[in-house]
């Protein structure tokens, strides 16, 4: 996990529609803090300074450090919502944790390598997990869970209980979840698909002319009997 980060949320924004649009206006987004057993607080943080927070390594997993009225609070980003045609972040909540905290988050995986023997098999790699609950101390949570598949061939699949979690970190999710499956490529099964019908064709075909020629050697045999008779 990457170093915590330092955010300053101002207190005292009004609630609803026409005030957190005007806020977004001035560079602003309307947040909530909650968690802790202690009251929600409304805030608003400056646009730019949260993009370069939920921009580092981390992403939404960063340990962010608000700064609220002069007191400082360990945080993980727990909601954000964004703009569905600009995707800017247009509200989004934060939930206060503690050092020592056990916290569930999904966690980015990263397929690394390249499986050669799977490629020459005309084959293909498909990812079916591409991010792991996991449950850890912020400190704790990696950034992202590499899995290597150099090692992959043809019909081979990576499940969850392969991966190497880091210390401190645990998940519940189904052991015997795949994360990455190889398995023939669409345009190769169609291939296939069309060698072996050209071939029963073909077979079908020499059964034809085979039974053909069978049938004039009865119809010479005929003739010959014809001639002795």
């Amino acid at each position: 996990m990457s170093d915590q980060l330092l955010l300053a949320a101002e207190t005292g924004r009004e609630e609803g529609t026409r005030s957190s649009r005007r806020l977004r206006r001035e560079g602003r987004v309307p947040a909530v803090v909650y968690g802790l057993e202690a009251d929600p607080v409304t805030v608003s943080i400056a646009w730019p300074d949260l993009r370069a927070a939920l921009t580092t390594d981390a992403g939404i997993n960063a340990i962010i450090t608000l700064s609220i009225d002069g007191d400082e609070q360990l945080s993980v980003v727990k909601d954000l919502q964004r703009h569905p045609v600009r995707r800017d972040v247009i509200h989004i909540d934060f939930l206060r944790v503690t050092a020592d905290q056990q916290i569930e988050t999904d966690v980015p995986v990263i397929l690394i390598g390249e499986a050669l023997e799977v490629t020459r098999a005309n084959g293909m790699v498909d990812q079916t997990l591409y991010a792991l609950a996991v449950s850890a101390k912020p400190a704790d949570i990696p950034d992202e869970i590499e899995v290597d598949i150099s090692e992959m061939t043809l019909g081979d699949a990576i499940h969850v209980s392969d991966l190497a979690l880091p210390a401190g970190v645990t998940t519940l999710v189904d052991p015997e979840d795949s994360v990455a499956i190889s398995l023939v490529t669409r345009s190769t099964r169609e291939a296939m698909a069309a060698e072996d019908a050209a071939e029963a064709a073909a077979e079908a075909g020499e059964g034809e002319e085979g039974e053909a020629e069978d049938g004039d050697a009865e119809s010479d045999a005929d003739a010959d009997d014809g001639d002795d008779s």
